[in-house]
């Protein structure tokens, strides 16, 4: 039996992975879970884990300009907590360390009408502090890599399932509430909660080390995803061409509109591991997302 340790109480993939576990692998992994708020996890022992993965975490949630307090704290607690997490872990003897970085360190998407393709090659290049909070947390980690602790570095893309935060709700409240919605041929690379837990099973249970990109298998178009929400909800939304000059003069005053509407693709050949972690096509994870 595997021993997890999850350091982040209550967040949403450490929940869903622990859940994930007890119903597909019974009795196959113990998970344990420790509260990263204040000092008390300090006096936790991790000795006697295969692994931790760490999710504890600031997510993402700010536009615009952010206060000095707040950019302190993405890298007090997204750099700087992930950081000592990891040396606590090797120094108590624990096998592994598994950090969630983000596609968020090769910056923004790229504008509607523009493709931005990610390679191994690829430089990372954060637009914000966010994710160069991530970038200097993963930096940070790598010094830690010997013969006895493996760290795992995950960059996924947007991460979506039941319960999920972010720009999903969004887009599936807009499907169910919407007649029509703009066409804009864009591709974005996704990563069902589903498929994300069997890649963290499957990192742990074969010991790995190094830097993975998991992302579905297919990549995803905005205006089709909306669509295919709203099948599942028996509705129907008619997808309207020729709004694509309107949203380009909206995402100059919005941002989100690039966000929603741009390109971020990862090479599917980086994303590809000799066991397959993504177990469903991208409509049933959909489906399983809206009716879970």
């Amino acid at each position: 039996m595997k021993r997890i340790l999850i350091t982040g109480a209550n967040s949403y993939i450490g929940t869903s992975l622990e859940r994930y576990l007890k119903e597909n692998y019974p009795g196959a992994y113990e998970t344990d879970t420790v509260d990263m708020i204040g000092e008390g996890w300090r006096e936790k022992s991790f000795s006697g884990y295969d692994s931790v993965f760490h999710v504890a975490g600031i997510a993402h949630s700010d536009s615009g300009r952010i206060s000095a307090e707040k950019e302190k704290l993405y890298y007090a607690v997204n750099t700087d907590l992930a950081v000592e997490t990891a040396k606590k872990a090797k120094a108590d003897g624990a096998g592994q360390f598994i950090f969630m970085s983000s596609a968020i360190v090769y910056g923004d998407s790229a504008p509607i009408g523009r493709d931005k393709l990610i390679t191994r090659d690829t430089p990372v290049s954060p637009a914000n502090c966010y994710g160069d909070s991530k970038v200097k947390a993963e930096e940070g980690l790598r010094p830690l890599r010997d013969g006895h602790f493996r760290v795992v570095i995950l960059r996924p893309p947007m991460i979506y399932g039941k319960g999920c935060k972010g720009n999903y709700p969004l887009l599936s409240k807009l499907a169910r509430k919407t007649p029509v919605f703009p066409y804009v041929k864009n591709e974005r690379s996704m990563l069902y909660i589903g498929h994300l837990c069997e890649f963290v099973r499957l990192m742990i249970e074969n010991g790995e080390d190094g830097l993975y990109w998991p992302q579905n298998a297919e990549y995803s178009t905005t205006s089709e995803l909306v669509q295919t929400i709203a099948v599942v909800h028996g509705k129907r939304v008619r997808l309207v061409k020729g709004f694509g000059w309107m949203l380009k003069l909206l995402s100059h005053a919005a941002p989100v509109v690039n966000k929603a509407f741009g390109s971020l693709r990862y090479d599917p050949e980086m994303s590809v591991y000799p066991e397959e972690y993504r177990k469903d096509p991208l409509a049933a994870t959909i489906k399983k997302t809206e009716n879970e």
